[in-house]
């Protein structure tokens, strides 16, 4: 009779690019009826091998066989409250470290290595129970809660990108979040297979905070209008998620008890046709113009 395991089970989970250490993923235990969906289980462990060729991928992780065509048109994951998933924010084990998730992600940021892990795990279920999506604005993080949002920036670039965290890993001393295969390919660290980054927690508050008009007199681009300012920081996190724009660009008017996200105040005609192109191209909408 084969012995029984307890407890916690760490399996070896192959992440992005050749020279990246291995990332494991913890059980975590079955729902009880009536209960959430239950967290992932691990997928099982393999051998592992790296390729000879400097820049090559374990085995076959990489990108997909058909990837979507533009992935930097891609949007970034858009921060909303969300309940905290049960099982998935217990204490764990992994390859002999205890891990003991954050109540919060409020505060939170770090500086370390951040790598991926793409097509192998594509479609498997995540540690909250999610299927990994690897072209989606996702990560896994070892302590933040699930699910949760950060802001990752590399040091390198300064390129920076919004994920959902919704994954365990990665375990490895130095690397600190492992990235979806977009969201690396969006920073630039694909092809290296990790990079220096800096991750810092991000609420819808966080966003709409510090975002209301001035008196600033001008040309604004009007995103939409609701009655309740809630509904208006929701927008607001999108555009900053979506937009190429600088972040007081983004505001919110109350003026006649309702609660309107603009663009600006922009000095000439054209800077204002150009930023409206854009929301058209990358939000699906059209804003209207107010003079203010």
């Amino acid at each position: 009779m084969k012995p029984q395991f307890t407890l916690y089970i760490a399996v070896l989970v192959l992440a992005g690019c050749a020279g990246q250490p291995l990332r494991t993923v913890p059980e975590t235990p079955a729902t009880p009826a009536g209960g959430a969906a239950r967290p992932a289980e691990p997928a099982a462990s393999g051998n592992v091998a790296k390729s000879a060729k400097p820049g090559g991928y374990y085995l076959d992780d990489g990108p997909g066989d058909n990837p979507p065509p533009d992935l930097d048109a891609i949007p970034d994951a858009v921060p909303r409250p969300e309940p905290l998933y049960k099982y998935a924010n217990r204490p764990y084990l992994a390859l002999g470290h205890e891990y003991t998730p954050l109540a919060t992600s409020k505060g939170y940021k770090a500086e370390g290595l951040a790598s991926w892990y793409g097509r192998r795990f594509n479609g498997k279920r995540t540690s909250s129970g999610e299927t990994y999506d690897m072209y989606a604005m996702t990560a896994a993080h070892p302590t933040l809660p699930l699910p949760s949002y950060a802001r990752v920036t590399s040091l390198a670039t300064g390129k920076s990108v919004v994920v959902r965290i919704n994954d365990r890993g990665p375990f490895h001393s130095g690397r600190i979040i492992d990235l979806s295969y977009t969201a690396a390919h969006k920073l630039g660290i694909v092809q290296g297979g990790s990079g220096r980054v800096e991750v810092e927690s991000i609420t819808p508050g966080d966003i709409a905070r510090d975002r209301d008009a001035g008196s600033d007199s001008g040309t604004y681009l009007q995103l939409g209008s609701f009655t309740r300012r809630a509904n208006a920081e929701k927008l607001l996190a999108r555009a900053a998620t979506q937009l190429d724009t600088q972040s007081n660009e983004l505001v919110i008017f109350n003026r006649d008890d309702r609660y309107r996200v603009a663009l600006g105040p922009y000095a000439d005609t054209d800077s204002a046709d150009q930023a409206a192109r854009e929301v058209q191209q990358r939000m699906n909408l059209k804003p209207v113009r107010v003079i203010r």
